[in-house]
C-alpha cells in the first residue's frame, strides 16, 4: 500500500478524491453472528438489518491470536497487529518487578477527569489508525473514542486522540483523563441526561412487547418478562453489563457527531465507538435469555441512531463504517456435572504448590513459581540463575510435570513459543505472547474444566464463536464473503480508504471493499 498523506481540505484535488470525511469503527463487545440473525424479527430497518442488507460482509471473522479478551481485541482491530507486537496481552497482567496486577491503561502520571481512575495509552506500544491519521494530516484530523469501558475507549482512541471518553463504574457518568484534557461541552451536557449517571432506582425492562413474547431459546418458553432495578453502590457497575449501555453510548455518539466539528470539512476524521452484546451480569444464557434478546434489540436501535446521525452530518456516501466483534464471551457456565458431562476444577494454588515441591526435590529448596495470573505462571528467574540452572530447562521440567495433572490439555513454555517450529496450533499462542508482559509458562485447560485461582473461577470452553466484519459506506460494494478473515486486516483497510500509511506494526494487507 502506498504511503499517501491527505491533501489540504482547500484544494480541488482533496474535494475530488472521494476520501471519506469520517471513518467510524464500531466494536461490539461479545457480538455473535448467530444471535444477530436469530433476533432479526425484532429489528427495525435502520440498524443491524441495514448493515446485513447493504454492507460488505466478511462472515467468517476471527482473531489472529489466542486468549482474546476485549482489551487485546480492541488493540488488535485498530493497530492491525497482535499482542506480541502491540503489547496489550490482556486487560491486566503481572508487573515482573512487583508481581502485582497492572491495568493495560493505568498511568500514574495523569489524573482522572470525572473519575478516580486515570488512564492513558502509554502501555500500547504501536500506532493506531487514529494515530496515523493525525500524523498524515499534521494534526488537522479530529480523533474521538467513546466506549462504556475505560480500556476500550483508551486503546481504540490511540496515542494522538483528541479525546477518549468512558463511563465511570462508580458514578455512572462520562469521564476521561487529563491526558486528553477537559470533557467537551456536548459530553458534559449528556451527563445531565444520562440514565446511567442518574442511576439510583432505574429499572431495566424489555424495550417493547415483542421482546417479551419472542422465543428463540429452548429454556425461555415459560419465562416471564424480566425487570431489574438498580440501586446501591453497585448500581452503575451492574448497569454497565446491560443493554442500557447501548442506549447511552449511542446518545453520546450522536451528540458528538451533531455538536462537534467531526466530519465538518474535507479532512478525514475518525470516531471509534464500542457497544455491548454480552449477557447481563455474565449470566448463562439459560438464566438471562430474554435479557440478551433485549440487548440485541437495543444494539440495533443504537446502530440505527448512529448511522442516521452520520447520514445527516455528511451522508453515508462520504463516510466509511466498519463493525465487528471482540470475539469473546464472558458468559459463565452452569453446573455441567448435573448432566454427567465431563468437567473438573483446576486449582492454580494447588498446582503451584505441587510444582514447587517437585522442582525443590530436583534442584533444592526454593519457591520456583512466584505468582500466577489466570493460566500463566511467573517463575523466580533470579533463583534459577543463582542455582546455575537455565530457565528453559526448568520450564521444560515444569511443563512435563503440569501436563500430567488432570484438566491440563497442553502447556506452552516461553521457549517453546519463541523458538518452537511453526504449527497452526502454536501460532495463535505465539501471537498472544509478549516477552515482558506474559508469564514464563501457560497452561491450556481441557474443554469443560474450570480455572480456580485467587481472583476468579473461570470456565474454559473451546468452540467457534461466529462473528462478522461488516463495511458500509464510501467505496464499498454490497456483497457476502465467506473466506476466513482475521480482524488485524481492518486497520490497513481503513487506512487505505483514507490514503494514509497503515499502523507501524501492521504487517497484513487491506481487505477489498469492492
Amino acid at each position: 500500500m502506498t504511503a499517501l498523506g491527505v491533501l489540504p481540505a482547500q484544494t480541488t484535488q482533496a474535494q475530488s478524491t472521494g476520501v471519506p470525511r469520517i471513518v467510524v469503527s464500531i466494536l461490539v463487545d461479545q457480538l455473535r453472528s448467530d444471535y444477530m440473525q436469530a433476533f432479526m424479527p425484532l429489528y427495525g430497518n435502520g440498524g443491524l438489518r441495514r448493515l446485513m442488507n447493504e454492507g460488505r460482509i466478511y462472515t467468517q471473522a476471527e482473531y489472529p491470536h489466542a486468549s482474546t479478551d476485549r482489551a487485546a481485541a480492541a488493540a488488535t482491530v485498530l493497530t492491525g497487529a497482535v499482542p506480541s507486537d502491540h503489547g496489550i496481552v490482556a486487560a491486566e497482567w503481572l508487573d515482573r518487578e512487583t508481581l502485582q496486577p497492572v491495568s493495560c491503561v493505568d498511568d500514574k502520571t495523569v489524573q482522572g477527569v470525572g473519575s478516580l481512575s486515570p488512564a492513558s495509552p502509554v502501555r500500547l506500544l504501536v500506532t493506531t489508525v487514529g494515530d496515523e491519521l493525525k500524523v498524515a494530516t499534521q494534526g488537522a484530523s479530529i480523533v474521538y473514542s467513546i466506549a462504556p469501558f475505560r480500556e476500550m475507549a483508551v486503546l481504540t482512541g490511540g496515542h494522538a486522540a483528541d479525546g477518549a471518553y468512558w463511563i465511570d463504574e462508580q458514578a455512572g457518568r462520562w469521564c476521561s483523563s487529563t491526558y486528553y484534557g477537559a470533557l467537551p461541552t456536548w459530553l458534559s451536557y449528556r451527563n445531565g441526561q444520562s440514565r446511567i449517571a442518574n442511576q439510583q432506582g432505574q429499572i431495566w425492562q424489555p424495550s417493547n412487547t415483542l421482546v417479551g413474547t419472542f422465543s428463540y431459546y429452548l429454556s425461555q418458553r415459560v419465562r416471564e418478562p424480566f425487570s431489574h432495578r438498580f440501586e446501591g453502590m453497585r448500581a452503575a457497575r451492574e448497569m454497565l453489563t446491560t443493554a442500557l449501555v447501548n442506549d447511552e453510548t449511542a446518545a453520546a455518539a450522536e451528540l458528538c457527531i451533531e455538536k462537534s466539528q467531526i466530519g465538518a470539512d474535507e479532512t478525514p476524521d475518525f470516531l471509534s465507538l464500542t457497544l455491548f452484546a454480552g449477557s447481563y451480569l455474565n449470566r448463562p444464557i439459560n438464566d438471562a435469555a430474554m435479557e440478551i434478546q433485549d440487548t440485541y434489540v437495543r444494539l440495533d436501535k443504537a446502530i440505527a441512531g448512529i448511522l442516521s446521525a452520520i447520514e445527516k452530518k455528511v451522508g453515508l456516501e462520504r463516510a466509511l463504517i466498519v463493525l465487528t466483534s471482540t470475539g469473546t464471551s464472558e458468559e459463565t457456565a452452569g453446573d455441567l456435572s448435573a448432566y454427567r458431562i465431563p468437567t473438573g476444577t483446576f486449582d492454580t494454588e494447588r498446582a503451584v504448590g505441587l510444582l514447587n515441591m517437585y522442582l525443590a526435590a530436583i534442584h533444592g529448596p526454593g519457591k520456583y513459581v512466584l505468582a500466577t495470573n489466570g493460566t500463566q505462571f511467573y517463575f523466580d528467574r533470579k533463583l534459577i540463575e543463582d542455582k546455575a540452572l537455565t530457565l528453559s530447562s526448568v520450564l521444560d521440567e515444569a511443563a512435563e510435570f503440569l501436563q500430567q495433572l488432570s484438566g491440563v490439555k497442553d502447556v506452552f513454555t516461553s521457549a517453546r513459543l519463541i523458538q518452537g517450529a511453526w504449527t497452526p496450533g502454536i501460532s495463535a499462542y505465539r501471537a498472544a505472547y509478549h516477552t515482558e508482559r506474559s508469564g514464563d509458562l501457560r497452561i491450556v485447560l481441557s474443554p469443560g474444566w474450570r480455572l480456580k485461582d485467587t481472583t476468579s473461577n473461570q470456565f474454559h470452553r473451546e468452540g467457534f464463536l461466529p462473528f462478522p466484519i461488516i463495511f458500509i459506506g464510501s467505496g464499498t460494494t454490497k456483497s457476502v464473503i465467506a473466506t476466513p478473515t482475521s480482524t488485524d486486516h481492518i486497520a490497513p483497510t481503513l487506512c487505505e480508504a483514507i490514503r494514509i500509511r497503515a499502523p507501524n506494526a501492521c504487517g497484513v494487507k487491506p481487505l477489498s471493499l469492492k
